[in-house]
């Protein structure tokens, strides 16, 4: 048998630890920040997320999008942990801790990957749940296979239905209020995918070409751009949405002016609405739809626009991809719009107290650059109608534009630019735009 004193006089060479230890040890620490006070952190059982109890991989009906955590306040844990199992598939992660009194102080639980925290009530220290029935403050998104399936499971197991599921711009999804009081949009994972997140406060979140034919516009684009459509919501035969697109562009008739129609993501729809007034424009009462909170608007010059917080609100500049990152990536994508207006100045003005843009020089007189904003936007000054010319791109300009002429629109030949190959076009109705190969 080797002496142990032997081994003690042999040098300490550090090793690794075990990785699986290590983040073991990490998740364990993390929880203890957000523990109640007098929990010791040995009460906490870690789990590895994503098993089940058994060690075996759990079925992923749902995924989470979140880059944080919702932690929820419940009068009754007990019971609300189980709903949340039966109706949405949560499991728990680890034992929760339970208080002297019987109280859950704090639990976790996973959604096919996505972390939810909760705990019971504790109005003693400020915490406490929502009344059922009452308003709520917020709005858990939650991104399912099935949306009508989830629903309905939610509304057999005691959950009040807000709103059918239904087909919008943003993809299909429903509302839910549980029994605890929380209020939950249940929508399709292709809306998860698609949805413009990220965007910051000024950045384009929606557009539409305002057209006065819809149906010669639709047939139009399709051809030319290789568009294909999705139906929309309601009965709005005036209407019409581009399907599979990161930046949502729909079609919309019976404007005898052709533009482009843009939706600016904003911090807080309610704070703009009031902005947007004091700055001579006109703005609707802000009210709730399934992609945002969103307001109708004018600006001093006449120019229709909206603004819309997301439902997960926006980031701030620095910190996200700012948009979409590959808004204008495949052809038919668009990668800039120009306002064209009379008086630059007071664009400028008013856009830049209401979407805080700021501007710079352009290459030609009068012309603007918006710096920072996706899509990319300019501003052209002295034109006598106002209007958003949109520019698409495309994989090869020259066949592009036959198309176009083949259409019935005109196009200006191909002409190289430092940034591309464009042309400047107008469909059989008179709407302006512009491609590029870039």
């Amino acid at each position: 048998m080797a002496d142990p004193f032997d081994g003690l006089r042999l040098p300490n060479d550090p090793i690794e630890p075990d990785a699986a230890f290590a983040t073991a040890l990490r998740e364990r620490l993390e929880r203890a920040l957000v523990l109640p006070k007098g929990v010791t952190v040995s009460e906490l059982t870690v789990d590895r997320p994503g098993l089940t109890p058994s060690g075996d991989e759990a079925p992923s009906a749902v995924h989470g999008r979140a880059a944080i955590t919702v932690y929820l306040a419940v009068s009754g844990a007990h019971d609300a942990i189980a709903w949340y199992g039966g109706a949405l598939g949560a499991r728990l992660t680890g034992d929760p801790i339970v208080m002297p009194d019987g109280r859950i102080g704090h639990a976790e639980l996973d959604i096919a990957g996505a972390r939810l925290m909760l705990s019971e009530e504790n109005p003693e220290i400020g915490i406490v749940a929502p009344t059922p029935g009452a308003g709520a403050t917020f709005t858990v998104h939650l991104a399912v296979a099935d949306v009508d399936a989830v629903v309905e499971r939610c509304v057999a197991a005691g959950a009040v239905l807000e709103r059918e599921p239904a087909d919008y711009d943003y993809g299909r999804n429903g509302v839910i209020r549980d029994p605890f009081g929380h209020r939950w949009l249940i929508a399709s994972e292709a809306e998860a995918e698609t949805a413009p997140d990220g965007l910051r406060h000024g950045d384009i979140g929606y557009v539409s070409l305002w057209v006065p034919d819809v149906g010669r516009a639709a047939s139009f684009f399709g051809h030319v751009l290789g568009w294909d459509y999705e139906p929309v919501d309601g009965d709005r035969p005036q209407g019409r949405r581009v399907a599979d697109r990161r930046l949502h562009h729909g079609l919309w008739g019976g404007v005898a002016e052709p533009t482009l129609f843009c939706c600016y993501a904003v911090d807080d729809a309610d704070r703009t609405a009031q902005q947007i007034r004091e700055a001579g424009g006109e703005a609707s009462e802000p009210h709730e739809e399934p992609y945002g909170r969103l307001v109708e608007a004018t600006d001093p010059v006449g120019t229709r626009f909206a603004v819309f917080t997301p439902p997960g609100g926006t980031v701030a500049r620095g910190t996200g991809s700012g948009g979409q990152p590959d808004t204008g990536a495949r052809q038919g994508d668009i990668v800039y719009v120009t306002m064209e207006v009379a008086d630059s100045a007071r664009t400028r003005d008013f856009y830049g107290r209401v979407l805080g843009w700021r501007t710079s020089p352009g290459r030609v007189a009068d012309g603007w650059n918006v710096d920072d904003v996706r899509p990319m936007v300019g501003i052209a000054g002295g034109r006598p109608v106002a209007r958003a010319v949109p520019f698409y791109r495309v994989d090869d300009v020259a066949a592009v534009v036959a198309r176009v002429r083949a259409a019935g629109g005109t196009a200006t030949d191909p002409a190289v630019q430092p940034y591309g190959i464009t042309s400047d076009a107008t469909d059989d109705q008179g709407t302006r735009f512009s491609l590029g190969q870039l």
